[in-house]
């Protein structure tokens, strides 16, 4: 029996009708006329010597010998795509894409983009605001931020980005009338849930223990997404426990203060992902080292800080 492959048209036009089971709707995924699907079918089964496809009344089905085929021309399929988006990519030194969450998206990224277009105006940047797994490969994604206390897949380039704490947070006019732990008591408190995954948490509770306080009874508003929690914050609803990268411009430029100089440590950071093999090109490396030096241009007000770990 001859090694030799069946043209590729054969086996495309194969793996669409298997994954369809249906050839009108592969010939339209294809962009060809039934007929001319089912000339490549047939091409293909008369290279093989067997027949890959039942023929039904209204229908088709997999024969065992399409059964055993379908499966390993769907893969290579696969495999083969995602070679190209691969190559796409790393060829490509214009456009970036690169995925976040829709918090550090909002307050970090957003609001600094200006400045990276103004300085890379040959690089054209494409935002995905999520939080879900991302395939590299599949996704076409270049650079993932990413958010956690564990290492990343050792299998991809990932630089650490600056250490996540928070501190109470509130706008000026509040500010105003709070001096001590018992003021902060009194106040509208927000809860920010956004990363309660993490244990141990840092949230009011153990904010107020490390403050050698009760927690107040009363409840603020919670919120799921930190940066509905934080604008909460510059609404003058109350106080957040205001994690660094979101609220680090805001106190920044004034908008909002920090009036206890004492902060706790999450023990988790947010850190700069991408394949491995790619960190070098040239748009992400660039995108990479403005990160970098966008985090320097703010270290002054979080060395202001007195970092606290969270007790276990």
């Amino acid at each position: 029996m001859p090694d030799r492959l069946p043209p590729l048209t054969a086996l495309r036009a194969f793996e669409a009708a298997a994954r369809h089971m249906s050839f009108a709707k592969a010939a339209d995924e294809l962009n060809v006329t039934p007929a001319a699907l089912s000339f490549q079918i047939k091409s293909l089964e008369d290279h093989l010597g067997h027949p890959v496809f039942h023929r039904l009344n209204r229908a088709v089905a997999l024969t065992e010998a399409g059964k055993l085929l379908a499966p390993g021309v769907s893969d290579g399929f696969a495999t083969l795509t995602a070679a190209w988006r691969t190559v796409q990519r790393a060829t490509d030194q214009r456009h970036l894409t690169v995925t976040a969450g829709p918090a550090f998206t909002a307050k970090w990224l957003a609001p600094r983009l200006y400045a990276f277009a103004q300085d890379h105006p040959d690089v054209e940047l494409r935002f995905s605001a999520s939080l879900r797994i991302m395939d590299f490969g599949r996704d076409d994604i270049d650079v993932a931020i990413r958010f956690g206390r564990t290492d990343p897949d050792p299998t991809l380039f990932a630089v650490p980005l600056a250490n996540e704490w928070v501190t109470p947070v509130m706008i000026p006019e509040l500010a105003a009338t709070c001096h001590t732990v018992e003021d902060l008591r009194k106040m509208t408190l927000i809860g920010d849930q956004s990363i309660d995954f993490l244990w141990p948490q840092s949230d009011w509770h153990t904010w107020f223990d490390l403050m050698g306080a009760d927690m107040p009874d009363q409840s603020g508003p919670k919120f799921s997404q930190a940066d509905h929690a934080v604008d909460a914050a510059l609404a003058g609803v109350g106080a957040v426990l205001g994690r660094r990268s979101l609220v680090i411009k805001d106190l920044a430029e004034g908008r909002l203060v920090a009036p206890f100089k004492i902060a706790l440590n999450t023990g988790a950071r947010f850190r700069f992902i991408c394949m491995l093999g790619q960190e070098d090109r040239p748009a992400i490396r660039s995108f990479r080292e403005w990160m970098q030096t966008e985090i320097q241009k703010t270290q002054h007000v979080s060395d202001q800080f007195e970092k606290r770990d969270i007790p276990h």
